[in-house]
């Protein structure tokens, strides 16, 4: 039989490297393609950024990359995605803080670039049977229901499946998840018995493929600053003023620069139109809770019929990445709509972030929340 052909997202990380590393150990023909997705001079990438005339980080990435692929003895190709980052993924970022809301750029990164743009790349111009990804998650085929299942990762603290919720039948069927049974302790031991530069290497952390920057200066490059009031939301008396509603970020507390004031406050609510950022003491955290949310752009991974009998159905949910699941009720609206009703009051739920649908292992979906609510 003729070997698959696997290209891996070959990124200069310890996931990827071992991702790559694991295929050859099954027997996969593995190449290796390095995406840049970012370029600080054609972006205007100045303010918060701390490259000081230092080599980019992201061809500092590439050079590992390069070195693990030769310590592998595989191919490794390279491609930009400069413009189509910028046009999919980084200008609905920005506009999304216009409005005061506060999107997740690796979602909408996985959804048009890892799992779209370097797909289609792979598959048409490299020839390959599928892509993998150093992601801790699982894809399954269900022979019940017809259809791939995206699983959680086995590493709680690593499993990455909230931030894979917008792809489709398509892409998961064209998709590797190599590190899904495997904890991160174990991922650096393979890469040590490899012998791989990346083994002892930090997670990347940061803006998705921009990596790290003083965010109120690097927004400050798209959004020119839009001074107000903070306005303390209990006595409706201003107490100091901000240089810009859409930096700042429900349930905030650092930054806020309210020194002088009795106790600690946090971001409570925000009025882009009036430029008001309204807070309160950290002793009354309730404005923060609320009881239900409507969520809009729902992608359903797998065809939620497949697993309830009705449009009303019971699961688990996260708002936001590394939370603890959340019990609540789903009432289907429309094909893209939903609404999620919750056991209990829950903290920080926040307009502009994914809410993401669980049952047990599988993760059946995820959408913007467009608006909370407390009914």
């Amino acid at each position: 039989m003729e070997k698959k052909k696997v290209i891996v997202g070959l990124s200069g990380g310890v996931d990827s490297s071992v991702t790559a590393a694991i295929l050859l150990e099954q027997g996969y023909e593995v190449e290796g393609l390095f995406m840049r997705n970012w370029d600080s001079n054609l972006n205007n990438d100045i303010l918060g950024n701390n490259l000081n005339g230092e080599t980019c980080p992201q061809e500092l990435d590439y050079l590992d990359a390069k070195k693990v692929a030769e310590k592998l003895n595989i191919k490794i190709h390279r491609i930009d995605f400069i413009k189509e980052y910028w046009d999919y993924v980084f200008q609905y970022f920005v506009s999304e803080y216009k409005k005061g809301r506060t999107p997740n750029p690796d979602i909408l990164c996985n959804k048009y670039i890892k799992f779209d743009k370097f797909l289609e790349y792979a598959t048409k111009e490299l020839k390959a049977d599928y892509i993998a990804m150093g992601h801790y998650a699982g894809v399954k085929f269900n022979e019940k229901t017809n259809e791939f299942e995206l699983l959680r990762g086995f590493d709680e603290n690593k499993d990455q499946s909230y931030f894979l919720c917008q792809l489709n039948q398509d892409q998961l069927s064209r998709t590797m998840f190599p590190l899904q049974k495997y904890q991160k302790s174990e991922i650096r031991e393979i890469a040590k018995k490899y012998d791989l530069i990346t083994a002892e290497k930090k997670d990347s952390t940061g803006i998705c493929f921009i990596g790290e920057r003083n965010f109120t200066k690097f927004l400050q490059n798209y959004i020119p600053n839009q001074p107000g009031d903070i306005i303390d939301i209990k006595t409706n008396k201003k107490i100091a003023e901000h240089i810009g509603v859409m930096y700042y970020t429900i349930g905030q507390r650092k930054g806020l620069n309210l020194g002088g004031q009795k106790e600690p406050y946090y971001v409570a609510k925000k009025d882009i139109d009036k430029k008001i950022i309204y807070v309160s003491p950290l002793s009354d955290e309730s404005y923060l809770e609320s009881k239900s949310c409507i969520v809009e752009e729902f992608n359903f991974i797998s065809n939620y019929k497949n697993y309830f009998d009705s449009n009303k159905f019971e699961c688990t949910a996260k708002f936001r990445y590394r939370q603890k699941d959340v019990k609540v009720e789903v009432e289907v609206l429309t094909d893209t709509q939903i609404k999620v009703t919750y056991k209990e009051p829950v903290r920080a739920v926040t307009e502009g972030q994914e809410a993401v649908l669980y049952l047990g292992e599988v993760c059946l979906g995820g959408g913007v929340i467009d608006k909370v609510l407390n009914n």
